[in-house]
């Protein structure tokens, strides 16, 4: 069992910069991020497998970085050149089954109550 709790939320400017965190208490092999604004759909926006390899969606590819720190079991989410598109609620995810994460919801067993982002123009 993971629980996952995320913090960093907020509203900013466009071009700003904001960094969420996801404190995970319990082992997992996959751990990601995942968006979904209003009337849209949920969509994957980075991931971070077991062995320290990232990936991002093409839409924040060069603007959001996902690092986590160990010893504090914790994913982070740096997100810079923020645009209004990026407005959401962004929901930090895990698994313990899996050792090459997707972007495909389903193989995420654990999620977090997710935190908000708002970026005005």
């Amino acid at each position: 069992q993971v629980q996952l709790v995320e913090s960093g939320g907020g509203s900013v400017q466009a071009g700003g910069s904001l960094r969420l965190s996801c404190a995970a208490s319990g082992y997992s092999t996959c751990m990601g991020w995942f968006r979904q604004a209003p009337g849209k759909e949920r969509e994957g926006v980075g991931t971070f497998d077991s062995d320290g390899s990232t990936s991002y969606a093409g839409s924040v590819k060069g603007r959001f970085t996902i690092s986590k720190d160990n010893t504090k079991n914790t994913l982070y989410l740096q997100m810079n050149s923020l645009k209004p598109e990026d407005t959401a609620e962004y929901v930090c995810a895990a698994d313990d089954r899996y050792y090459r994460c997707s972007y495909v919801a389903d193989e995420y067993s654990y999620w977090g109550q997710g935190t908000q982002v708002t970026v005005s123009s």
